[in-house]
């Protein structure tokens, strides 16, 4: 079966082929593998495996790794991944050494940092320790470490990029705010922890779109995508003013990759586009793409004279010192996201299908 996948796995390798050498016959540790970067770093992983014949092993860990045999069996199935039930709180990490860790844990949950903000920063903080300790024993050389746009707090007005340089940050007086405290604190930990010997780059993703991004969380992409292949009229939550950008999936990979390699330790590098929208302006970049007409509806009207929330990095540092660019448009991102996942739901009817008429034959 051609992969799905292939053509973004291709751009990904042409992108990074100078890099691999680092992993030939070594092993990586990769944590939250099931999640949306996960799935990337391992699909872009294994291609690169198998195209360059690296040898190398990838161990994903996570603390349902049965969610990858349902969500990408081929990767689950994949001899050169083996998957290791655990949680990043309480250590029980695979045995052995690695020469590389990717420290993935921990997605962005608008859900749990509401219902539980102690356990959304005891996840980050107790996880990213674990992890450091980990690497710091098993002769890692260089971990990447995920961390989030939300350590700088809301973005001014009057900045329409946010750079790493940026000194504002969340209010820890509010509880909302665990998520954006706790990768601040993570960001502190790796700092405390990098040495000559372990090396620490830090990435701070924005906003993303692509294959295996979640479509039913509070990322209004997801949403919007949702919408269209339900048939149903996009629904935009609240006045449709504030800004965001998103980079592509597959731009995404390059960028997390670089960074693992070539990223300088201690130094926190912004992972996003810098191509600003209203979040109104990219329902309407959905509905444009979807198979028939589709209607929006925006909640409510944005207040006269209200500045609009922005959500949009600088990435100057990421290109002018490592060269990265976002090479996909959105309208692109959104066009290739949407029919991956319209050909999903599609194998997915069909085998409901097949198993309904091969009941309906044994009766």
């Amino acid at each position: 079966m051609t992969h799905r996948l292939a053509n973004d796995l291709d751009s990904i390798l042409s992108r990074t082929e100078t890099l691999w050498s680092d992993l030939r016959g070594e092993r990586v540790l990769i944590t939250g593998a099931t999640g949306f970067f996960g799935c990337w770093l391992l699909e872009s992983l294994a291609w690169a495996n198998q195209r360059l014949n690296l040898k190398a092993q990838a161990v994903a860990l996570s603390r349902h790794p049965c969610i990858l045999a349902e969500r990408a069996p081929h990767l689950a199935a994949d001899p050169s991944i083996v998957l290791h039930e655990a949680d990043v709180r309480h250590g029980d990490f695979p045995g052995g050494n690695f020469s590389h860790v990717v420290h993935a844990a921990t997605a962005a949950s608008a859900k749990l940092n509401a219902a539980n903000p102690l356990s959304m920063f005891d996840t980050i903080v107790d996880g990213t320790k674990n992890v450091l300790e980990f690497a710091s024993k098993r002769s890692v050389a260089r971990l990447l470490f995920l961390s989030s746009g939300a350590v700088y707090g809301t973005q001014p007005a009057h900045i329409s990029h946010v750079s790493e340089s940026f000194e504002g940050g969340p209010d820890p007086l509010n509880r909302a705010n665990a998520y954006a405290e706790g990768k601040r604190a993570a960001e502190m930990l790796c700092t405390l922890y990098a040495s000559h010997k372990l090396e620490i780059p830090i990435a701070r993703g924005f906003a993303f779109v692509g294959p295996y991004m979640p479509l039913d969380t509070h990322f209004a992409i997801g949403n919007f995508i949702s919408d269209t292949l339900q048939g149903r009229p996009i629904h935009v939550k609240g006045d449709g003013s504030p800004l965001r950008s998103y980079l592509y999936a597959s731009d995404l990979a390059v960028w997390l990759w670089t960074m693992l390699f070539k990223g300088k330790s201690g130094r926190a590098y912004n992972v996003g586009s810098e191509d600003g929208l209203s979040v109104a302006a990219l329902a309407q970049e959905v509905a444009e793409i979807a198979p028939a007409k589709t209607a929006i509806h925006i909640a409510s009207t944005p207040q006269r004279g209200a500045c609009a929330h922005r959500y949009v990095p600088s990435t100057a540092r990421a290109r002018e010192e490592l060269g990265l660019r976002a090479e996909v448009p959105l309208r692109e991102a959104i066009q290739r996201t949407h029919a991956w996942f319209a050909d999903r739901q599609a194998r997915a009817d069909a085998h409901r299908q097949e198993t309904l008429a091969a009941r309906g034959a044994h009766a």
